[in-house]
């Protein structure tokens, strides 16, 4: 009995000390178990040790696709830390590739863009502002969209003019850029000349106001903006809600929240804005503002009605407010601007100088100082924001000299206490208004 137990304990230590020297693979997705540690197998040997000592592990090779009968697969290489891995740098060389190119070739390439994106490119880098600049490409953009010019252009505003050196007689170069500001200058002024030109040629008789300012106005896509300032120094903008064209003035209104009473502005500035036609709705650009008026509100206004919602002031020379009877916020603002030089006041002006032009002196009577000036003709037009209530033309007018003040003359067409020259009005003259979504009637 002992004899065989012995034979049996000597088998299986045979047969586990051949499967130590020549290891099999484990089966495809199964994981090999284990053995436990510790325990003390058959003849004194522990799992996993002989003799006492923990036997080393051979380097194994590297696996072979097939070995004997069984398939062995490569084992996946571990993931690359991406945060580990080191970032490759660009050469500075590929970084400036194209500003390492000649300047011939580069002037080349700008030579096929438009004016615009010439702009936009000079502000890339100090070498592109200097070559976008370059006299050459703008005087061939210059000669192929006015024509061929032999000549040279004038030392405009900024630039420096040619000086001659008395000692060494040496002409000094002009300024780079000469032909760009050339360029912008002729475009402005071929508009401008456009816009003059419609207005020159068809006059009203009894106006004498250009007929096609409202037409000029619109096709400029024109609008006018109202800031208003209070005494902290904060300024709103407000776009107008709707423009009223009549013969010979237009009657622009804003409406919405100011979040200013009228006691807290100090001062209402108008600009007349030009807005570029953009292609996306969405997209904003802010045009050029032209000041027109800048009106303190300190002087002393005048209440001229009210109805159940509103109070009607009116601020010289021609802002008409429209105040909620409940806290005295701003409930519309309007105003009328005779059509006399509408276009260059809303477009030639600066945002802080309005526009001026020169005004010959009116000619006068010199067989008779006492007379003074002759020949006026008065056209007056009464009317609100939605209908012409009465006109009236004066022809023949004349005025003395003392009846001109502050460059105003004093025309008096009819007499209070002539009867004959008076003209009934049926009903009280009203003044429609609107704010947002609140509408209303103040009489006069």
């Amino acid at each position: 009995m002992a004899a065989g137990r012995g034979e049996f304990f000597r088998s299986f230590q045979e047969s586990f000390e051949s499967l130590e020297k020549k290891p099999t693979q484990p089966a495809l997705g199964r994981r090999q178990p284990v053995r436990g540690r510790g325990k003390p197998g058959p003849g004194g040997i522990q799992s996993g040790q002989t003799g006492g000592k923990r036997r080393k592990r051979r380097p194994k090779a590297a696996p072979s696709s097939v070995s004997g009968n069984s398939l062995s697969f490569p084992q996946p290489r571990p993931k690359e830390n991406k945060a580990s891995s080191p970032k490759i740098k660009t050469s500075p060389s590929k970084e400036n590739l194209l500003e390492r190119l000649p300047s011939e070739i580069l002037v080349k390439i700008l030579s096929y863009l438009d004016p615009s994106s010439l702009s936009c490119i000079s502000h890339v880098s100090k070498l592109f502002y200097q070559l976008a600049n370059d006299d050459a490409v703008w005087h061939k953009i210059y000669t192929s969209e006015f024509g061929s010019q032999t000549w040279k252009p004038k030392a405009l505003a900024g630039d420096a003019a040619q000086k001659v050196d008395p000692v060494e007689g040496e002409v000094e170069d002009r300024s780079p850029g000469r032909w760009k500001k050339m360029y912008f200058r002729t475009l402005a002024g071929q508009e401008v000349n456009k816009w003059r030109r419609e207005l020159r040629y068809d006059n009203s008789p009894y106006t004498g106001l250009p007929r096609q300012t409202e037409r000029v106005l619109r096709n400029l896509n024109v609008s006018w903006e109202l800031t208003l300032c209070d005494y902290r120094g904060r300024e709103i903008t407000m776009e107008q809600s709707r423009a009223y064209f009549f013969e010979s003035s237009v009657v622009v209104r804003w409406s919405g929240p100011s979040f200013l009473t009228y006691p807290q502005i100090s001062s209402i500035q108008l600009y007349g804005v030009r807005k570029e036609t953009l292609k996306s709705p969405k997209a904003r650009r802010p045009g050029w503002r032209s000041l027109i008026i800048k009106q303190d509100t300190r002087v002393p206004v005048r209440y001229i009605g009210k109805d159940k919602l509103v109070k009607l002031r009116h601020l010289r020379p021609c802002f008409l407010i429209g105040t909620w009877r409940a806290n005295h916020g701003i409930a519309f603002i309007m105003v009328s601007l005779h059509f006399h030089k509408l276009v260059e006041k809303s477009l030639l002006g600066s945002p802080v100088c309005p526009f001026s032009e020169p005004v010959d002196p009116p000619p006068a009577d010199n067989s008779d100082p006492d007379f003074g000036l002759h020949g006026y003709t008065l056209h007056f037009v009464l009317h609100n924001t939605g209908a012409e209530i009465m006109s009236g033309h004066f022809r023949e007018l004349s005025c003395r000299t003392i009846q001109i003040r502050a460059g105003l003359v004093e025309l008096r067409v009819i007499n209070r206490t002539n009867l004959s020259e008076h003209r009934p009005l049926s009903g009280n003259i009203k003044m429609p208004w609107k704010s947002e979504e609140l509408e209303g009637v103040v009489e006069l």
